[in-house]
């Protein structure tokens, strides 16, 4: 079965690498552009992980962690966050919000998926 990603960025060139790469090894994505519809979406897909930027428009990604969590049916989804936040205390603002994870930007691309795969399940790799 492949897993499925919800990845929850605004930024265009972001989603596209995050996607590529993501695709690559043999995930679905399901990109949503801001908070509003990642939450609407994770509610409707169901997926077997979430990526989520912290800097979105209008609804940050804390707060938008924070809703994942209050939704039942979506407490025990991987949220890893992914962002540009990288001051001291950032990585423990994402996990106190309910991130289970966290990943600096620019994100590398030798090691993304691998980063990834320790909060979700793996894919069957596909070259």
């Amino acid at each position: 079965m492949t897993p499925t990603v919800l990845l929850i960025e605004d930024n265009e060139q972001n989603r596209y690498l995050a996607t590529f790469l993501l695709e690559q090894h043999g995930y679905k994505v399901v990109a949503a552009p801001d908070g509003v519809s990642g939450i609407e979406t994770a509610v409707s897909l169901r997926p077997d992980l979430i990526l989520l930027d912290i800097q979105l428009p209008g609804m940050d990604g804390y707060a938008v962690a924070r809703a994942l969590r209050e939704i039942e049916s979506l407490r025990l989804i991987p949220i890893v966050a992914v962002t540009s936040y990288a001051m001291v205390g950032d990585r423990e603002k994402s996990l106190a919000a309910g991130c289970n994870g966290y990943i600096e930007k620019p994100i590398n691309p030798d090691t993304f998926v691998s980063e990834i795969q320790r909060f979700g399940p793996a894919a069957p790799f596909t070259p």
